[in-house]
């Protein structure tokens, strides 16, 4: 079996987490498989180099950074190479650039376009332990270039699609994808497995341990994804195809999302392109748009409310002025005291109820829904954030995942 195993900053955090990294990959290695290993930068080592830049400049050139943080995965990969050579593998460290990574040309957020894996491919053939720096690729001018946050993720998942991996493995400091934060529950429940839309879910309403990037390009390549925890030999998740699992759970998983912003847009005149033309001006200042409610007010006019990263909040309010100056609303408030909530699974598809058994249960717990956004697999209520952690523990219960 070929098997692509990705550590994070966690799992190579000190020299002696990169020799238990390299006492599990020999173990892969000892069972007979094939291994790609990618890594991350040890845990630290990309704020401080980030720090060491803005020494020198407010703003440094995004090219330069991408030259000095690409070291830091370069570092480790190095490190475990000579520590598996010591204990007696062969093994070989490759940046982005030597594992034929190609990207575009945009530097600190680069999206992958292609990877060559011949020296991958003949490394393993001579029976190497192939290293590789994650986070990082190069441009068709032959720029080194890293691919935002995240990116060791999509390292490995691209790596495991370009030389048909059996597995990719992508071990955190978590045991896997839970049916909600156990922290906020402690009755959640690790889940076997999960299709890649509901993690896709999860991932885009909160869930932390994957991000969509590399679940998207995982079921775009159709990679089979497991994740798991690198401080124990737990069985951890397997992200696969949804006809890969047998019996599909009417809920997966419960998500929270606690960094949403609400806009509340109060009489908009009520012109045919109004909204459009709100909506494209908030595009251009890249404020990613969440749930819309558009409702019929008065007098010619309407209201229309949405939500937004916390993040997002100052460039839509930028924009949402012009709109306030030129007189195409009377008034706009703002809500930073929310959440969003949600319920997930692909068994909604063929059942029905599930939304009103979400409804009832925030009912029954005196929780007002100020908004409700729903797909085929999945349902989103925006609360008042104060209810949040309630409102996670009586939908879990609800439907009864601890089971």
């Amino acid at each position: 079996m070929l098997v692509v195993q990705k550590f994070g900053g966690t799992s190579v955090g000190d020299l002696e987490r990169i020799q238990n990294v390299a006492n599990r990959v020999s173990e892969t290695k000892k069972a007979g498989h094939d291994v790609v290993v990618v890594v991350s930068a040890m845990s630290g080592e990309t704020n401080k180099l980030v720090g060491y830049a803005e020494h020198f400049s407010s703003n440094p050139a995004r090219a330069e950074m991408d030259m000095l943080l690409s070291s830091g995965e370069r570092v480790t990969a190095s490190l475990l190479s000579i520590a598996l050579q010591e204990m007696g593998y062969s093994a070989v460290a490759m940046t982005g650039r030597k594992a034929g990574i190609v990207t575009d040309m945009h530097h600190t957020k680069a999206r992958i376009e292609e990877i060559n894996p011949k020296a991958m491919k003949d490394a393993i053939k001579e029976g190497k332990i192939v290293v590789v720096a994650g986070f990082q690729g190069v441009n068709e001018d032959g720029d080194i270039t890293t691919l935002g946050r995240g990116g060791s993720d999509l390292s490995a998942v691209a790596i495991a699609g370009a030389i048909k991996a059996d597995l990719c493995e992508i071990y955190t400091d978590v045991s896997g994808i839970y049916t909600t934060d156990p922290r906020i529950e402690p009755k959640a429940r690790k889940l076997d497995k999960i299709s890649y839309e509901e993690m896709l879910e999860l991932a885009s309403l909160g869930a932390k341990v994957l991000q969509n990037r590399s679940v998207e390009l995982a079921k775009k390549l159709n990679v089979n994804l497991v994740t798991r925890t690198s401080f124990s030999n737990e069985e951890g998740t397997l992200i696969t195809k949804e006809e890969n699992i047998m019996e599909k759970p009417l809920v997966s998983g419960i998500a929270l999302d606690r960094g949403q912003a609400r806009i509340s847009l109060i009489g908009v005149s009520d012109r045919p392109g109004v909204a459009s033309e709100i909506f494209n001006k908030l595009a251009e200042a890249e404020v990613n748009v969440d749930m819309i409610i558009q409702n019929r007010a008065h007098a010619g006019m309407t209201n229309i409310d949405f939500t937004v990263p916390k993040g997002d909040l100052i460039d839509a309010k930028s924009v949402v002025a012009d709109f306030l100056k030129d007189g195409d609303l009377e008034d706009d408030v703002y809500n930073e005291n929310i959440c969003k909530v949600s319920v997930v699974g692909v068994g909604m598809k063929s059942h029905a109820g599930v939304a009103a058994k979400a409804f009832s249960t925030m009912a029954e717990n005196n929780i007002n829904i100020n908004m409700i956004s729903t797909s085929e697999i999945k349902v989103s209520m925006v609360i008042d954030e104060r209810y949040a952690e309630l409102a996670v523990r009586s939908l879990h219960e609800a439907y009864e995942l601890d089971k």
